[in-house]
């Protein structure tokens, strides 16, 4: 049966005056439950707005459902494993894209009894461009409620109201967006707080150091602690992962670090301590490399310990180079008694380079990685000059070698250089 020219004209009118208020999906779904209830009877009425159109991914895959109002119902859905595994009338409609009308749910076996009194129902998909993007639903106390006429008036909400959902879906996410990107932006700026501001100031000596996350925020780390006798602590760390749950942990392994590295100075008690720390805290999946040293300026004596971490390089002032590898294995994996602590000493001239592997890992466009004999030649390439010039080389040479000014790593880079005896 055809809907005259006129009943469908009052009704679009009505549906268009009523949903095109708002961006607000709760109110639209409202909107249109109540327009269509105040024109076909019924005991029980639902719409289902799904996060993106079928078909359905497989699996445990949260917050399918974007938004739903039910009026009628005995226990109102509050969430979506019917719909994602298309059991049901509702779910078989949003899997299958078919109309269904049963005048006696009773004899349909795709029923699932949401109501007791329900004894016919009928589910209408509601399309966009994108495919299925929900479902109207009405439940009746009688058999044979809903004639053929009304299964074609319900098709007709649901194709009049999908762009006004499909806006206020759009408008959601963009608000969302802006959410994270509020959240993202406040994250970074607590993340920044917690990297040292300036290097140290010491006579005889030139340090800096740069930070590049990948994403807004990220799982690298580096500091210098300041220590009796005017020792000074060094630690460059990487946190598995990147965002927000790599930067949490990171924050952890920051206080536990200054705590102990304050507090003792065996450099191997400070990482078995570390260790502990972070096998009590950590997400399971997830774990922490690092450097770390105790510097004596007035020496150049160098102690340190490395967990699972790129070793650093001592680079010579007279040439060649030495890989800084002592220590053990990375920190929140194994339980562990110990590690092993090595010494090392710059003479003028020297520098110390710590670094993330986002530094020895972009590739070229033959997959080559960077690797630390181009890094070594790009801290070289700035001798005689400041430390932070040297940064500004090895910056420009992953890039140039890369072809790529983004890093798909975090990318932190610490240069130590001793220039006076």
């Amino acid at each position: 049966m055809t809907l005259p020219a006129e009943l469908r004209y009052r009704l679009l009118l009505e549906l268009s005056q009523r949903i095109s208020r708002t961006l607000d999906l709760p109110v639209v779904l409202e909107d249109l439950l109540g327009v269509l209830r105040s024109t076909i009877a019924c005991d029980a009425a639902g719409v289902f707005v799904l996060n993106r159109a079928v078909p359905l991914a497989r699996g445990a895959e949260a917050n399918l459902i974007a938004g739903m109002v039910q009026v009628g119902f005995d226990h109102p859905r509050a969430d979506d494993p019917m719909l994602r595994s298309g059991k049901g009338i509702v779910g078989h409609v949003i899997h299958t894209g078919e109309v269904v009308n049963a005048p006696d749910v009773a004899r349909d076996p795709r029923y699932v009894a949401g109501r007791r009194g329900t004894r016919s129902e009928l589910a209408v998909p509601i399309v966009s461009e994108a495919g299925v993007i929900g479902c109207l639903n009405l439940e009746s106390d009688r058999p044979a409620a809903f004639s053929a006429a009304d299964a074609e008036l319900v098709e007709f909400f649901a194709s009049a109201a999908a762009m006004s959902i499909e806006k206020a879906l759009l408008h959601r996410q963009v608000l969302e967006k802006q959410r994270i990107e509020d959240q993202l932006k406040v994250a970074r700026e607590v993340q920044s707080g917690l990297l040292p501001v300036v290097p140290p100031s010491l006579p005889g000596w030139d340090i800096a150091a740069v930070n590049l996350p990948t994403w807004a925020i990220g799982g690298d780390y580096y500091d210098y602690v300041p220590l009796e006798g005017g020792r000074l602590g060094l630690v460059v760390a990487d946190v598995s992962g990147k965002g927000i749950p790599a930067a949490l942990i990171m924050a952890t392994f920051r206080t536990a670090l200054r705590t102990e590295i304050r507090r003792q100075a065996d450099l191997c008690a400070v990482a078995v301590q570390l260790n502990r720390v972070l096998l009590e805290s950590r997400d399971t999946a997830r774990f922490v490399t690092a450097a770390c040293g105790v510097l004596e300026p007035s020496s150049g004596r160098l102690a340190y310990v490395n967990c699972g971490h790129n070793p650093s390089l001592l680079l010579r002032g007279s040439g060649g180079w030495e890989t800084l590898r002592g220590g053990g294995p990375a920190l929140g994996l194994f339980e562990l008694g110990s590690f092993e602590t090595g010494t090392a000493t710059l003479d003028p001239g020297d520098s110390l380079v710590l670094f993330t592997d986002g530094v020895v890992e972009p590739a070229d466009g033959r997959d080559r990685e960077f690797g630390v004999a181009r890094l070594e030649a790009a801290v070289r390439s700035a001798t005689g000059r400041p430390a932070a010039e040297a940064l500004r080389n090895v910056i420009e040479a992953t890039r140039a070698f890369s072809g790529r000014d983004q890093y798909d790593d975090d990318f932190t880079l610490v240069v130590v250089r001793r220039t006076e005896g």
